[in-house]
């Protein structure tokens, strides 16, 4: 099988660019030919203010990738494209470039983006969904992308323009989103609900959990408000006992952050910032419990799955996906999001009960090798591509996509 992958780059790499060259080289090893077409956010930055006006219609509709991937389509013929993120570089009018060539297109849906302009459903501290239920206008009113009305103007006038032209529900055979509440979101936001289905992150197979109780917590992430980096702060002042905490990686609350931590006096707080991969996961397999506090709707941290190959438990917030991928009691602990003394309740007690945080830890392995392996998700990603090109050779127009041609038929069940 030959696809085309299809991805533009973010200015600052994150989870969806890692996911992205994993899933490549995933099905490269598979024994498959992969012909990829790569653009980068941080072309943007060059922009003059002349030429950000033209972006704006690059957002919209890109002519010249369009024209690209239109003669990649004919010198490769793929038998099949797979879009992970087409914005701001490469627009939605690939989608038109893939219908003339007849070729079916997956599109992996990593964030919120295509029902909410900040891709987050995160605004003032809280969960926002006033787009899904009032219009897209309500993000312009906020500046919701890049605290930027203008900007926010143009994500939207993007969204607008494809759901009036209906590109999200006539131009992709299929959707790929990473949890079923994600899912649940998605078809609640107008997508198609049976030619949405399911497949999460995976992680390269990770040695397990070194012996011993772990010596400290730890949180991996971007240090941002919807990560609920200030309630961890809190919950940790409200701890009667000091818990050794070490935070890797970095973003626009750092410096806050740690002003905070001298304020309260946290000398067991550590800030390491951004780590290389390898040192990553040789903290995560020595610390006793990961902490993901969020307070939006992830859809997939790959820390979980590198936590739980690592053996390590998670305590994460009641909210969103984060609930179905942490069973509470059994591979980690819930918390109230936003609850800094509940947070700290939990923490408290996890640290009081290794052997109990050691077997959660155990059942976490247990579930990443069920779920989140490269061969689990290989297996996956196979049987959506074969069903895709399935139902596309039997006929099955764009809209007309029935459960049968549409639904995959790997469980993730064990």
């Amino acid at each position: 099988m030959k696809i085309l992958f299809v991805h533009s780059a973010y200015q600052q790499l994150g989870g969806e660019d890692v996911a992205f060259a994993q899933e490549r080289e995933l099905v490269e090893r598979g024994g498959h030919q992969v012909v990829s077409y790569c653009r980068s956010n941080d072309e943007a930055s060059s922009y003059t203010h002349l030429g950000k006006l033209r972006l704006l219609k690059q957002v919209v509709w890109a002519t010249d990738t369009r024209r690209e991937v239109a003669g990649l389509l004919i010198r490769e013929r793929p038998d099949l494209v797979h879009v992970h993120n087409t914005f701001l570089m490469i627009s939605p009018s690939i989608y038109y470039a893939c219908r003339d060539a007849q070729v079916p297109v997956v599109q992996t849906l990593h964030n919120y983006r295509v029902l909410c302009p900040a891709a987050s459903f995160f605004r003032a501290g809280k969960v926002c969904e006033e787009c899904t239920h009032h219009g897209l206008r309500q993000s312009v009113r906020y500046g919701c992308y890049r605290n930027s009305r203008a900007e926010t103007a143009g994500v939207a006038l993007m969204l607008a323009f494809h759901r009036g032209v209906e590109t999200w529900t006539r131009m992709v055979d299929c959707y790929i989103a990473l949890s079923e509440f994600a899912r649940n979101k998605f078809v609640e936001g107008g997508l198609p609900r049976e030619r949405v289905m399911v497949k999460p992150n995976f992680v390269p197979a990770i040695r397990g959990k070194d012996e011993g109780r772990g010596e400290y917590a730890l949180f991996v992430g971007r240090l941002s408000a919807e990560k609920g980096l200030r309630t961890l702060i809190a919950a940790w002042t409200r701890l009667r006992q000091p818990i050794p905490l070490i935070l890797v990686g970095d973003g626009p609350l750092r410096t806050e952050l740690s002003v905070e931590v001298q304020r309260h006096g946290l000398s067991g707080i550590n800030f390491r910032g951004r780590l290389p991969r390898d040192q990553t996961l040789e903290l995560m397999s020595g610390a006793r419990f990961l902490v993901l506090p969020s307070e939006c709707y992830e859809n997939f941290p790959v820390s979980i799955a590198e936590a739980f190959s690592c053996s390590t438990p998670v305590i994460c917030s009641r909210l969103g996906a984060l609930e179905e991928i942490v069973e509470n009691g059994r591979t980690g602990l819930h918390v109230i999001p936003a609850d800094p003394q509940d947070l700290a309740d939990k923490v408290e007690w996890a640290w009081q009960q290794p052997s109990r945080m050691q077997t959660m830890g155990l059942e976490a392995r247990t579930e990443y090798e069920a779920k989140y392996t490269p061969e689990r998700n290989y297996q996956l990603l196979m049987a959506i591509y074969e069903h895709t090109l399935t139902g596309y050779a039997q006929g099955h127009s764009r809209t007309e996509a029935t459960p049968d041609t549409c639904r995959c038929p790997v469980s993730l069940q064990r």
